[in-house]
């Protein structure tokens, strides 16, 4: 069976999604055989031109008319796009894979949610958290589930860019709250409450997420934009630029959390940080390849490359030591979504998994409004 797959956006994670699937079979012969058969957008002259260098069969400019007619669709739009195409394609029967944060709101969220649990388990309804199939973390996990660091007391997740240091940055969507929802705290945060809720929330080992203390701030008000008469204008600016969080886990775990767009000479530095009774990890996403694990009776960090054949993933890449990247985490998570479209399974992270993360982001946001912790029920 040949799977036909309709995706909504062709920019940024559009090619990162097209370039995993058309790496699957030659890496991952096991996947589902799949087409990629149609490609969604507004502008029907960037969208020909980009499905032709995407590989796609066709277009579309209107998406109702896609989610019912493929096999599975992907939503990789902006974060404002997300749930009405989901929701229909849901209700169609449609699997959908929708990028991260699953919505702009935790409104919008909830109605994600339930539209994929009234969808069903056969319908695997998946939330891009990509940095879950990185064999990095895939490894770590192995070790806190085996109990190496002993009993979980602090957590630390930092995620940090540079992007938008210059005052000049141009505006876009992700600056606008109606757009995007948030900034550094949806775009960035979300995937750092996923990654603590993968490795020790889910787990068992330290519980839910129980109450939040957040701090979102935005340091300049406006960006510029080019006007349509060529005079400079400017555009304001409704999202945080950056954002700290503490959180409670439901055993006691402490968890520290926090998340910029301005911060200058990180690129793209995600950092997680996880420190037992027993011993400590350590992971960046800047060297994606190592993990940093500290035990009982060591005198510092060993630096453990995560590259061998047994290790999660690499056997189906290049000979030991041959470093994989950001892109292939992409092809992971297609692989083993693909495969539960294909076999009418579930899949994690799922839509419920993009949730509980969004459940945080929003208990972030409010704390700093109220200027108090935040239950999370």
């Amino acid at each position: 069976m040949t799977l036909e797959i309709g995706v909504l956006g062709y920019r940024f994670m559009g090619k990162a999604h097209a370039n995993a699937m058309a790496r699957l079979p030659m890496f991952f012969p096991d996947a589902p055989d799949i087409e990629r058969s149609v490609l969604v957008g507004r502008d029907e002259d960037a969208l020909t031109e980009a499905a032709d260098r995407l590989g796609f069969d066709s277009i579309a400019t209107d998406w109702e008319s896609v989610v019912d007619d493929v096999d599975v669709f992907y939503n990789l739009g902006p974060n404002h796009v997300h749930p009405e195409p989901s929701i229909a394609a849901l209700e169609a029967g449609t699997p959908v894979f929708c990028e991260k944060p699953l919505a702009p709101t935790l409104a919008d969220a909830e109605r994600m949610a339930e539209a994929a649990r009234d969808a069903g388990e056969s319908v695997p309804a998946g939330c891009a958290f990509n940095y879950r199939f990185v064999p990095a973390i895939r490894y770590a996990r192995g070790l806190l589930a085996d109990g190496e660091i002993g009993e979980i007391r602090q957590v630390r997740g930092r995620y940090l860019q540079d992007w938008l240091v210059d005052p000049d940055a141009p505006w876009s969507w992700r600056l606008d709250a109606d757009l995007a929802g948030a900034g550094a705290l949806g775009d960035l945060g979300a995937h750092t409450v996923d990654l603590l809720r993968y490795l020790v929330a889910d787990g068992g080992l330290a519980g839910s997420i129980e109450r939040v203390s957040g701090h979102c701030r935005t340091f300049l008000e406006e960006r510029p934009v080019d006007g349509d008469d060529g005079v400079d204008e400017t555009r304001a600016v409704t999202v945080d630029d950056a954002y700290t969080a503490q959180l409670e886990f439901e055993n006691g775990t402490m968890g520290t959390l926090e998340a910029s767009r301005v911060a200058p000479g990180h690129k793209n530095d995600h950092t997680i940080e996880i420190h037992g009774t027993e011993g400590s990890l350590r992971f960046s996403l800047e060297r994606l390849n190592e993990l940093e694990v500290l035990q009982e009776g060591d005198r510092g960090y060993e630096t453990i490359l995560v590259t061998d054949p047994e290790d999660p993933y690499v056997d189906h890449w290049w000979p030991p030591g041959h470093v994989l990247g950001w892109e292939h985490t992409f092809v992971h998570e297609n692989s083993e979504f693909l495969t539960a479209v294909a076999n009418g399974e579930s899949f994690a992270p799922s839509f419920a998994d993009g949730l509980a993360a969004q459940r945080v982001l929003d208990a972030v946001e409010t704390s700093d409004d109220r200027g108090e912790w935040i239950s999370l029920e």
